[in-house]
């Protein structure tokens, strides 16, 4: 049975904001400088999508756990430099959130401070604001589905009743886990065939989402 869509989740860096690669950049950077030398995929592979906790938890296990909360330290410095000096939204977004007649709601790895900061720094805050869940509010991160079940649950919508709007492989993964469509936004670092798979649209374009998000609902 297809429900009818009640409730639309949307990830947060590389979905609302371009965060995405000033972050794969700052990391790639700490890497290098903490003895641990990564690529540009190295950290999509391992990071991206994916909670400070499993960040952290994923370092710590290489380097070490002082290692790691330097890392994370070294990281809100960098990324908020960078995001100071130029994010912007992901091309379209506005036009669609605009366009969108669901109920709306952001469900994103990263922790509140950072979500108001990069969603302030862009203008897309007030677009969410009251309706924003981190991971941090739960206790397994992407792929597990805690945070998504979180969000429906906080909204009173049933997990069937939602779609997922996502960039991340772990990301896609937890929204299947939590029973949601997904819907893969590939117009970002993440390669489609990461986020192809049952249950999920590839995208490329945030213009043609409010149509995709129609047909569907």
């Amino acid at each position: 049975m297809i429900h009818p869509i009640e409730l639309v989740i949307f990830d947060c860096d590389g979905v609302l904001v371009d965060s995405e690669p000033l972050a794969v950049r700052a990391n790639v950077r700490i890497g290098a400088e903490l003895g641990w030398p990564l690529t540009e995929q190295d950290v999509l592979d391992l990071f991206v999508g994916r909670s400070v906790a499993s960040v952290e938890a994923e370092i710590s296990s290489r380097l070490g756990n002082e290692a790691a909360a330097a890392w994370t330290e070294r990281f809100q410095e960098l990324h908020q430099a960078a995001v100071n000096a130029g994010l912007t939204e992901v091309a379209g977004i506005s036009e669609a959130l605009a366009a969108i007649t669901f109920p709306t709601c952001v469900a994103s790895s990263g922790p509140h401070h950072k979500m108001r900061h990069t969603l302030g720094v862009t203008g897309l805050y007030p677009y969410f604001e009251g309706r924003i869940f981190s991971a941090t509010e739960v206790e397994h991160g992407k792929p597990a589905p805690d945070l998504f079940l979180h969000a429906a649950a906080a909204m009173g919508v049933a997990p069937a009743a939602c779609v997922v709007v996502e960039d991340s492989k772990y990301g896609v993964q937890a929204a299947r886990a939590a029973g949601m469509r997904a819907l893969g936004y590939a117009g970002g670092l993440t390669p489609a065939e990461w986020l192809a798979g049952p249950d999920t649209v590839v995208f490329e374009d945030m213009r043609k989402l409010p149509a995709l998000l129609e047909e569907l609902g």
